[in-house]
């Protein structure tokens, strides 16, 4: 499993980039007899009979922030670190669901249990999971549940926030700005961002908490002299599994001192029952129950599944990036446990 996470590291994949390590993969599940689907940058292998189970991690990586201070795509194994770009998000869980999926297929399942390696992950892309879901569910029905490979320290996400981005604006009149004309739209805006911040909705999530919005962005003005008759903002919007990103936006649009205008609502929030016979599964292994503030593919998701895999979230996306290669083998006794003869119901 190092060895390919090894070679992994060492084909650049960044978001919407992702052929070369495509189509080194379809060729490495081909020779292991797995049967790779291709669909744009997305693959997936199927086997088994019965209601579809997904098992997915994404091939793609961001680009290496400007502090690394070895080689991104040169792997350094150092003690029981594996340095590179991607071992940690999301490598590492990779060759784990490959492993798993091949130790669950060896013997016959209740299920047709199917491994996706999706791309545009970290792009939040719409060539990524989107379009192979297409096929798998022309070919096998809707997915009944899924389980997300993310560093996750091995403790199971079972609640995901959600993502909605809004553009917000507020007019006004221009005029000079030594006289007392015009209406300056930087004034008229500042009760719609305070709105934003002071906000509250009723629904609070046991894993995730209250909804969070966060003003992010504020543009105004084209010079000094002239009162601006334009405000636009941008509000970052994580949602808590509790609201549909469209129920949101309906209720900020009816309350909002401001006009408001979503740049997509795709990106939802997520949750899993308690009672779930996967999250049952998970609990009886002793695994942790827990919320996460960080998109994934869940979050294109209307099926009920978890998030969890070796690697650490808060070294995603950092510098000098790594995976403990103990956690490996760790995560793919977790899987096969999690999975192995689970009802679907």
């Amino acid at each position: 499993m190092t060895g390919l996470l090894h070679q992994l590291i060492s084909i650049p994949s960044l978001s919407r980039d992702e052929k070369a390590v495509a189509d080194f993969l379809e060729g490495w599940l081909a020779q292991e007899g797995l049967n790779p689907h291709r669909c744009g940058n997305n693959l997936w292998c199927a086997a088994g009979e019965g209601p579809a189970v997904l098992i997915d991690a994404h091939i793609d990586t961001v680009k290496p922030v400007a502090g690394w201070t070895r080689d991104p795509f040169t792997p350094s194994l150092e003690g029981n670190r594996l340095y590179g770009l991607g071992s940690n998000d999301d490598g590492a869980s990779v060759v784990s669901i490959i492993e798993a999926f091949k130790r669950l297929t060896a013997k016959k399942q209740p299920y047709t249990l199917v491994l996706s390696l999706s791309a545009e992950e970290e792009s939040s892309g719409r060539n990524g999971l989107e379009i192979s879901l297409q096929e798998i569910e022309a070919a096998y029905g809707p997915i009944a549940f899924g389980v997300f490979g993310e560093p996750t320290s091995l403790e199971m996400v079972v609640a995901e926030k959600g993502l909605m981005v809004l553009d917000c604006k507020v007019t006004g009149v221009a005029g000079h700005a030594a006289r007392n004309n015009g209406v300056n739209a930087i004034y008229k805006a500042l009760p719609a961002i305070e709105w934003f911040r002071d906000k509250r909705f009723e629904k609070v999530s046991d894993q995730l908490g209250p909804v969070k919005m966060t003003v992010t962005q504020v543009n105004a003005g084209v010079q000094h002299n002239v009162i601006p008759d334009l405000c636009t903002f941008v509000v970052d919007v994580r949602s808590n599994g509790l609201y549909s990103n469209e129920e949101l936006l309906e209720l900020i649009q009816s309350e909002a001192p401001c006009e408001v205008v979503a740049r997509s609502t795709r990106l939802h929030g997520s949750a899993i029952s308690a009672e779930h016979p996967l999250v049952q599964r998970g609990l009886a292994l002793g695994l942790p129950a827990v919320g996460s503030p960080t998109l994934s593919n869940q979050a294109l998701c209307r099926f009920p599944s978890v998030k969890l895999g070796p690697g650490d979230s808060p070294r995603s996306h950092t510098a000098d990036e790594y995976v403990v290669i103990d956690d490996i083998p760790k995560a793919v006794d977790i899987y096969v446990a999690l999975l192995d003869e689970l009802t679907v119901r």
